[in-house]
């Protein structure tokens, strides 16, 4: 591999385990300081709303503002913010300043995560786009699986103030690694002229897009349904495993760490095989789908191990499928502020099944939850097809045709 591309996937990866130490080790610190559940709960949901809700407003500063330089300001910004908030600590105490750090990094994060997807086309050339997103997705899932076990290592040696000072210095790290790739890249980016709002118009722009072209709305439909098994399982598997199979915790670590290798693998697969677009969408919906199936009816773990390994590892395939159609549709122009609302949009059926796990499964029972939600998603994912192919058709979906409906 080329040096300027390890150089770019290091420091994705850095970022990412940085990223997955800081949001694993909040609720714990909150939890350990309260001996509270709900206030670990709630130290959750305002370390990860932010994150959510700036993908719209982070989408349109990459198109503003060049990447590069975003991408630099996140991940500095998120080391000083580390030092900062436990400098203020060690003045004041309290647990609040690194709840307020998790919620301001959470932002930065989606800052980052925006200004790569802007990048990678431009910097992946010599590549398919789908082998790239692979390989990005590689380095993404290593940091995801790896910041746990490290934040829990790391958490032996040190209190936790300074493991979060530990966490600055993997995103300078990162940083250092970007600098490395930008020295060894001879990338150059086009400028786009943009409006000067970077809320309401940038908004219109994207809802304009996403109702203009065919592709958009149907990868929209189907992340909707794809989301909701992807909720629906992370709600559920620690109360399957060791509640409803009564499995143990070692049982449960394992099948977490069995879900990274086979998503690494299904990378990895398709980093090296060429398929057809419709056919990673088509298996990655149904292998979902279907693991669904398995993970609700199954009467013992090892099938539930089976549906939940179809969920995780088909969800990446999934999410290259979806990646590569927006690439190939969304005008470069308005790139990020589009893929910031689409973002927006395909994840909040998560939260939703999130919700609907917290309503209905004492009534019904949690394997319930999950066949009712599997059935929903494979009728949101038979009726997407239909539908857009019986009210579209050939219907051509050029950037022309798209930027004139959006003008008028």
């Amino acid at each position: 591999m080329r040096k300027d591309y390890l150089a770019f996937f290091v420091s994705l990866f850095l970022s990412r385990l940085a990223d997955q130490i800081l949001l694993f080790i909040v609720p714990l610190v909150v939890f350990q300081s309260t001996n509270s559940a709900s206030l670990a709960g709630l130290a959750f949901f305002v370390e990860s709303l932010p994150r959510f809700l700036a993908f719209p407003v982070c989408g349109a500063l990459c198109d503003k503002y060049t990447p590069i330089k975003i991408l630099h300001m996140s991940q500095v910004y998120r080391a000083l913010l580390c030092v900062v908030a436990m400098a203020l600590y060690g003045i004041f105490g309290g647990i609040g300043w690194v709840v307020a750090l998790s919620a301001l990094c959470g932002v930065l994060t989606t800052q980052g995560i925006m200004a790569r997807e802007v990048l990678m086309p431009h910097i992946f050339q010599h590549y398919s786009y789908t082998k790239t997103l692979s390989y990005s997705q590689i380095a993404d899932q290593t940091g995801l699986v790896l910041g746990p076990l490290a934040a829990a290592l790391m958490l032996e040696v040190w209190p936790w103030h300074w493991v979060v000072v530990w966490i600055a210095g993997l995103f300078l790290l990162a940083d250092l690694s970007m600098l490395a790739w930008q020295r060894f890249s001879q990338i150059t980016l086009d400028v786009f002229e943009q409006h000067q709002d970077i809320w309401m118009q940038p908004l219109k722009i994207a809802l304009g897009h996403i109702h203009n072209l065919v592709e958009l709305k149907k990868i929209i439909t189907l992340a909707v349904g794809v989301n909701l098994i992807v909720g629906v399982t992370l709600a559920t598997s620690a109360a399957m495993v060791i509640g409803h199979h009564s499995a143990g915790k070692d049982d449960y670590a394992a099948l977490q760490a069995a879900g990274a290798v086979t998503t690494i693998v299904i990378l990895f697969l398709l980093a090296r095989i060429v398929l057809p677009l419709r056919f990673l969408g088509g298996v990655g919906y149904l292998m979902i789908a279907t693991g669904a199936f398995i993970s609700a009816l199954s009467p013992n773990l090892l099938g539930y191990v089976l549906g939940f390994l179809l969920i995780v590892g088909f969800d990446k395939m999934f999410n290259v499928y979806m990646r590569t159609i927006r690439q190939k549709v969304i005008p470069p122009q308005d790139f990020g502020k589009t893929v910031g609302v689409i973002t927006l949009l395909n994840n909040v059926s998560q939260p939703l099944a999130g919700l609907l796990v917290a309503l209905l499964a004492s009534p019904l029972g949690i394997q319930n939850v999950i066949l009712f939600l599997a059935v929903l998603a494979f009728l949101i994912g038979a009726f997407a097809m239909w539908w857009f192919a019986k009210a579209f058709g050939p219907r051509p979906t050029s950037f022309l045709k798209a930027n004139r409906e959006i003008k008028k």
